[in-house]
Order: C-alpha cells, then sequence, then structure tokens
C-alpha cells in the first residue's frame, strides 16, 4: 500500500495524457454540466480572464466536493487538483479521482514529490488546481487560508486565478430548484512575496463571492 501511496503522490507528466483528458471532459464537461445547468442553473462570469497559456495556477473558494468538477467543468482546460492521501486507500474512489486527474498529498505538510508533481502538470497541457482553504468553510465566509498555493506559485513562477463560487453548499435535486454562479477574476501576477499573493488572493475572492474574510490562525503549508 505505501508504494501506491508514493505512485499516486508523484505523478510525472505523462499522468496527464489524451486518455485522462478525454475522462475529465467526459464526466465533467458533459455528465456534471447536466446536472450543473439543469439542477443549478449555473452561471459563469470572467472566462475571458483565463490565460491562453497554463502558466497559472487556479485558486478557488472552497464550499462542497462538488467544487472540484464544477471547476474542471467550466475551465477551458484540464485541472488537477490535489487530493488528501487517505482518499486513495478507498478502491472505487481511488480509480475515479486518478482518472479525474488528481493526484494524492499530506494536507499536513506539503513534501518534495506535490512539488515535482505540480512541475510536471506544467509540463502537460492541463493546469494546477487548489483550495488554499484547504477544507471546505463557511458559506459567506473565507478563513483558514493556507499559504501553501502561494509557495507553490513562486516555485513555479506561476500566476494566481482567483475563482469565486458561490452556491455549491446547498445541495438540491429538483431542476431549476438552486443557483450556482462561478466569477472568474483576473490573475494575480508572479511575485516572490507569497504574503503578498495571499493578501491578493483573499481581497479578489471576496470581491468575487461578496464573502467577507474571517482572520484565523495562519498555516504555513
Amino acid at each position: 500500500m505505501s508504494k501506491e501511496k508514493k505512485n499516486y503522490s508523484n505523478r510525472p507528466a505523462s499522468t496527464f495524457n489524451k486518455f485522462r483528458s478525454f475522462f475529465q471532459i467526459l464526466v465533467c464537461k458533459y455528465f456534471y454540466m447536466i446536472r450543473l445547468k439543469l439542477v443549478y442553473r449555473l452561471k459563469v462570469e470572467g472566462l475571458e480572464n483565463v490565460p491562453k497559456t497554463n502558466d497559472y495556477i487556479v485558486c478557488p473558494n472552497h464550499l462542497s466536493t462538488l467544487d472540484p468538477p464544477l471547476v474542471a467543468a467550466v475551465l477551458p482546460r484540464r485541472v488537477s487538483f490535489m487530493a488528501k492521501k487517505e482518499l486513495f486507500d478507498i478502491r472505487f474512489l481511488r480509480w475515479w479521482i486518478d482518472w479525474l486527474g488528481a493526484f494524492a498529498v499530506n494536507r499536513e505538510s506539503l513534501g518534495p514529490s506535490t512539488i515535482k508533481t505540480v512541475l510536471n502538470i506544467k509540463k502537460s497541457e492541463w493546469v494546477f488546481g487548489i483550495f488554499p482553504q484547504g477544507t471546505r468553510g463557511e458559506p459567506g465566509t473565507i478563513s483558514n487560508i493556507s499559504k501553501g498555493f502561494a509557495g507553490l506559485a513562486k516555485i513555479t513562477k506561476c500566476s494566481v486565478l482567483p475563482v469565486g463560487i458561490i452556491g455549491t453548499n446547498e445541495v438540491k435535486r429538483l431542476p431549476f430548484s438552486g443557483q450556482i454562479i462561478v466569477r472568474i477574476g483576473k490573475p494575480i501576477p508572479y511575485s516572490d512575496d507569497t504574503d503578498e499573493v495571499v493578501s491578493k488572493w483573499i481581497d479578489e475572492i471576496q470581491k468575487l463571492t461578496g464573502f467577507e474574510y474571517v482572520e484565523t490562525e495562519s498555516k504555513i503549508s
């Protein structure tokens, strides 16, 4: 099992190939999109702000488990998100998220394998996605921000694309009973100053969502 965990953490660029691209397109842009439009009346704003190259990291706020496939559904490139390593211990779920392009990570500490994988994603046609909040937050607030995303942006020399998500926390099943809004902000340029990047991301997400930042103890990783 330890060998599997290591492999799911350190992914070569070849992992992000046409087969996983096809699977993510099929699942997110077709199957999930039907639900998003039929049930949640999905509205997307700011697609013109998405860079043409893949020299950026996708950084949305986080409200529910629907957020990763939602982001993959609306963005033009395939997106590889980090997933906590414990999820890869569950057989079917491991297969599912692996084929959707996720990779395993220890949320307590972003190790060398995480950095290698993010660099390898940049070598592919995909982009790397990370939720700076780490875990799902309370609707209406932004809190528990980890600085790890800014550190990864610095190491990979990438800009940060802020994505504001509203409405995924409300579970709906009847047609047109929900409302999800995705607002994509302008990229935050690459900077060596990680604190500045974190501050700018918080400001952008507040503008995009209308949520209020609640300061908590800073996380290093």
